[in-house]
């Protein structure tokens, strides 16, 4: 079906205000969990497909995730749609103030190929929780979960209400040509400030979520073999193509050798003695970003790792050692299994080498040293972000996630998500039994004055 056929459909089923009504989004919400459930052994093969994903994997980021979002949309949909009964001043007596949530319309939603099914999925959870309609463009090198994507949208919803659009860059083009009311993109900055060109053209509100190079601090008071067993899972989780990865290391220079001994304990470890050869690690997602990768490896500051199969796409976690911001690895966001080492000599100094960067996605920090955390979770602006932790912030319905700056603007998840594909109306309901004189002229009264003075003071 063209696109512009779906978009023209969705809003004449959008102004028929069947989306409105709770009892239906949650039902939808319903559906859409019980089709999941369903499907879930050919969403996971599709995440191993693609990404060469395990099972667990795919379950524990992809998912797992949707259904506890949805379970948690089913569950408090009804009261993020209440209207809300604020205070009103006595300027407006007798009048009552409203907040009144309610859907943009007609949103369209984009997004990645990293986390194919989450990233797709979740957005449109939140986006039906409000009572829009939606277009859907999952990505292109991703095609397996686009294709379990589309089969449970066409099993779950009409196409005026939910519809998906495959392709690669021509449909995106031809969707962002489109007038929506309101669009949700994740992927990189450069498409990003695509998207927001056009979205600008229209006046149409959107959130992006986008990336950036996400620092790991990690001072001399902090527990390094805990640090560097969380920090092993989250970098290198789905091959380090994860947007929220820790994307180098900054560390005290008097713990580094230690941190380093200990993080390359961890790879093997958890991944074993080779890496390449276990089941559980995936691979990158084409033969472009592998090249590209391995461009951002230097073999003088090689630590460990390195080794690649190209049949496969994989690359193994990969350590680098006296790591500058002029090396290549530093000039970019890594996306991959890549973990560069870089020292500061004083704490003071973090503040001073992360200044005037892009602002990060996510940042974290490892110490035991309550100053220092105040210091970096006050003084620095981020996304989102974990102390003695990576990764995990996100994976949590209560809190919202997304970027600042160049990372990113608006977010989602829970109450967030909602409110993002939501515009809250402000409405004065003001009544009829009586009405104040004061504001009508001719001015001259001086009690009115008076009255004016006390009310607005």
């Amino acid at each position: 079906m063209e696109i512009e056929i779906i978009l023209e459909k969705q809003r004449t089923y959008f102004s028929s205000g069947a989306t409105l009504p709770v009892s239906f989004r949650i039902a939808m919400l319903k559906k859409m969990h019980a089709a999941i459930k369903k499907y879930e052994d050919e969403i996971l093969a599709s995440l191993t497909a693609d990404l060469g994903k395990s099972s667990f994997e795919g379950f524990m980021c992809e998912s797992g995730l949707v259904l506890s979002e949805i379970t948690y949309m089913i569950r408090h949909t009804k009261r993020y749609a209440k209207r809300k009964i604020v205070r009103t001043p006595l300027t407006q007596f007798a009048a009552t103030s409203i907040k009144k949530p309610t859907p943009y319309g007609n949103v369209l939603i984009m997004s990645p190929w990293n986390y194919p099914f989450l990233l797709t999925m979740e957005p449109l959870c939140d986006a039906i929780a409000a009572g829009n309609t939606a277009v859907v463009k999952p990505s292109a090198y991703s095609p397996a979960t686009s294709r379990v994507i589309e089969k449970i949208i066409t099993e779950c919803f009409a196409p005026e209400y939910v519809a998906v659009v495959t392709g690669g860059r021509k449909e995106n083009a031809r969707l962002l040509e489109q007038k929506f009311d309101f669009v949700f993109f994740t992927g990189s900055q450069n498409v990003g400030k695509e998207v927001l060109r056009h979205t600008a053209e229209t006046l149409t509100p959107a959130v992006l979520e986008l990336g950036g190079k996400s620092p790991c601090i990690v001072d001399q008071t902090a527990k390094l073999k805990l640090a560097a067993k969380r920090i092993v899972f989250g970098k290198f989780l789905n091959c380090g193509q994860t947007c929220v990865a820790p994307d180098y290391i900054l560390c005290d220079s008097a713990i580094k050798d230690q941190l380093v001994e200990e993080i390359c304990a961890q790879i093997k470890k958890q991944y074993g003695e080779h890496p390449l050869e276990n089941a559980d690690y995936g691979k990158i997602v084409n033969q472009k970003h592998f090249d590209r990768l391995m461009g951002l490896i230097d073999s003088g500051k090689l630590v460990t790792g390195g080794e690649a199969n190209p049949d496969t796409l994989q690359i193994a976690p990969t350590v680098l050692d006296h790591v500058t911001f002029d090396d290549a690895v530093m000039g970019e966001e890594i996306f991959g299994p890549i973990l560069p080492i870089l020292t500061y000599q004083n704490f003071e100094d973090v503040f001073e080498i992360l200044s005037g960067r892009q602002k990060p996605l996510a940042l974290y920090i490892f110490s035991e040293y309550k100053k220092h955390i105040r210091e970096i979770t006050g003084r620095i602006s981020y996304g989102g972000g974990c102390i003695n932790d990576v990764v995990v912030h996100l994976a949590t319905s209560e809190m919202g996630f997304g970027g600042v700056g160049e990372s990113g603007m608006g977010s989602y998840h829970g109450r967030d998500g909602f409110e993002a594909f939501s515009h809250t109306k402000s409405i004065l309901d003001k009544k009829t039994w009586m009405d104040l004189p004061m504001r009508y002229q001719p001015y001259s009264r001086e009690l009115y004055r008076r009255l004016l003075g006390m009310f607005l003071k």
